[in-house]
């Protein structure tokens, strides 16, 4: 007993003792990677970098503001808000009656004068304000899988409330965005000459080839008691119909533009046009607000000065900050201490290099 005792008694340091190893070999092994001692390059930023950085930022925005805001400000618009000219009178205290009503002419003329010359194309949209495309419950109601194949006309579980009939009979395209596609409607004259709008090409061609199926029609779509907007035609193809692949692009903010055609040929200047509206849509329920909106274009898009301001005031505030270094430097400079005693340039041992 008592020699096994001093056996067990004399195995318990050697256990210990492989523990104790063990642990310590754990440890990593020194390394410049691990212990971060890898060269680097850690720049100073002196007044001469700070300074020259801050001119070098001016320098080039506020050429690129300038040319931005000048491109902006030779975009020729015409904006005009129809919604409340377009109500005759006697609705005029109840603008939801007339709207709803199926009886009432919804047909409604307006002049506008060209400012200045509009070289085509000439870009006609539609502009809503207070419609919040953006709300999550309406933004989910739509069916991609329905949109982009024949194979998933039965998928709407998405597309609620606007997604089959009484009968259960699917309805494509289902869901709230589409249910509600814009159906005012615009015709343009000038002269007494009618002005054609083109439709072609008006939504992203990747929208057309990728997201909207050349082999799904339209099929019971605003057949129900309550019609939301535009009806579309049983005969052509979700692809083809471009009104409402730019509208199912729903918008990020609550006032938005979207592009309703394009007018090809060139308006002069003082040019008088006719607009014969039809004043379909529905926004009086929800204090809603619709706008014509006709515009040219330059290489930054529309009409559109923010860019060109965020540009000169970025380039102009750090020109100001360069400046204020300078004299900051000139009146009251201020002596470097020696890079040689920063920490990065000791070695490990606290010698510097």
């Amino acid at each position: 007993m008592s020699s096994r005792g001093a056996a067990s008694s004399s195995g318990g340091p050697q256990l210990g003792t492989s523990e104790s190893s063990t642990r310590i070999s754990k440890k990593p092994k020194y390394s410049r990677f691990t212990q971060q001692e890898l060269p680097a390059c850690k720049p100073i930023l002196t007044p001469g970098w700070v300074i020259a950085t801050f001119i070098a930022v001016g320098i080039i925005f506020i050429p690129i503001g300038l040319a931005s805001l000048f491109a902006s400000q030779r975009v020729v618009e015409i904006v005009h808000r129809y919604d409340e000219e377009c109500v005759p009178p006697i609705f005029s205290g109840n603008q939801l009656a007339y709207i709803q009503s199926s009886i009432t002419n919804k047909t409604c003329t307006k002049n506008f004068t060209v400012p200045k010359r509009m070289k085509g194309p000439v870009y006609v949209y539609y502009q809503l304000d207070n419609f919040y495309q953006n709300h999550r419950r309406y933004v989910k109601s739509r069916s991609d899988k329905q949109l982009r194949s024949k194979a998933g006309e039965l998928d709407t579980s998405t597309c609620k409330p606007e997604a089959t009939t009484g009968n259960n009979s699917p309805i494509v395209p289902c869901g709230l965005i589409a249910w509600s596609l814009f159906n005012d409607t615009y015709g343009f004259s000038m002269k007494n000459k009618v002005l054609n709008v083109s439709k072609k090409n008006i939504a992203w061609k990747s929208d057309q080839e990728h997201k909207f199926g050349s082999d799904v029609y339209p099929k019971n779509f605003q057949s129900g008691g309550l019609i939301g907007g535009a009806k579309l035609n049983a005969s052509i193809p979700l692809s083809e119909q471009e009104d409402l692949i730019v509208w199912m692009r729903t918008a990020a903010l609550p006032t938005f533009r979207k592009l309703y055609g394009k007018i090809e040929t060139d308006l002069e200047a003082n040019d008088e046009i006719t607009v014969v509206i039809q004043n379909n849509y529905n926004t009086y329920s929800f204090g809603g607000r619709k706008r014509l909106v006709l515009s040219t274009t330059s290489w930054i898009g529309g009409k559109n000065d923010f860019l060109g301001i965020a540009y000169l005031t970025v380039g102009g505030f750090c020109m100001f900050l360069a400046i204020g270094f300078i004299l900051l430097y000139v009146i009251k400079p201020r002596p470097l201490g020696d890079p040689a005693f920063l920490s990065w340039n000791r070695n490990p041992s606290g010698i510097m290099n």
